[in-house]
């Protein structure tokens, strides 16, 4: 397991706030408030864990398979429904597939397919939970088209609640592979991916998939 870089930045902060929190708790206690000392110490080293596991990528065998379109992200399956999509495809029917990420979840977004970025867009929004209907739509998110052969699957990164900073690494022209980093969501959020409509999907609602390692659908 390692640490993503966009994780230092957060981590330096944290663990610094952390340190001066505690050097002024222990400096400052009477004698006999030990005990809080302790608890001090204890809740910070817990807190400075969690903190940790936002930014952490795992160690994985990823599944690379031309035909598969592989899960983006980890979390629950929370959507499949035939949706219209105005940003991109014009109004046209696809099928969203959407993906929950927890706070305990890994964060980084991989690229679910081969082939060329052909749109790649940030849009400023609101901050509504992630599983609110509207989220998709409203809130700041970051889309891209990644076109394989005739098919184009649109990766929808999406911010929650809590996430406040989405980073996308694709720009039009590259061309991208299946398991590559995509961007990274800080702090868990959603992802929503728009596939052509009748593409056999392989996964169930409420079903827990892996970034880079769970086949999606048949693309």
């Amino acid at each position: 397991m390692t640490i993503h870089r966009e994780g230092y930045p957060t981590i330096l902060l944290v663990g610094s706030i952390l340190i001066v929190l505690n050097f002024f708790t222990w400096k400052f206690l009477p004698e006999q408030g030990a005990w809080i000392g302790c608890l001090m110490s204890s809740l910070s080293l817990g807190f400075f864990l969690f903190i940790l596991s936002f930014f952490r990528i795992p160690t994985r065998t990823k599944t690379l398979d031309d035909s598969l379109l592989v899960a983006p992200a980890d979390g629950k399956v929370v959507v499949i429904e035939e949706v219209r999509d105005d940003e991109y495809f014009k109004g046209e029917k696809r099928l969203q597939v959407s993906i929950f990420m927890s706070p305990l979840n890994v964060h980084v977004n991989l690229n679910p397919i081969n082939g060329e970025v052909v749109y790649s867009r940030y849009h400023p929004g609101k901050y509504l939970v992630a599983w609110h209907p509207k989220s998709s739509t409203e809130n700041e998110r970051h889309s891209v088209v990644i076109k394989k052969g005739e098919n184009q699957v649109l990766v929808k990164q999406i911010a929650g609640a809590l996430a406040r900073r989405i980073v996308n690494y694709l720009k039009v022209g590259d061309r991208v592979s299946q398991g590559k980093e995509l961007g990274f969501i800080k702090f868990g959020s959603r992802v929503d991916i728009l596939l052509p409509p009748g593409t056999k999907v392989l996964v169930e609602l409420n079903q827990n998939v892996k970034g880079g390692v769970t086949p999606v659908a048949i693309i």
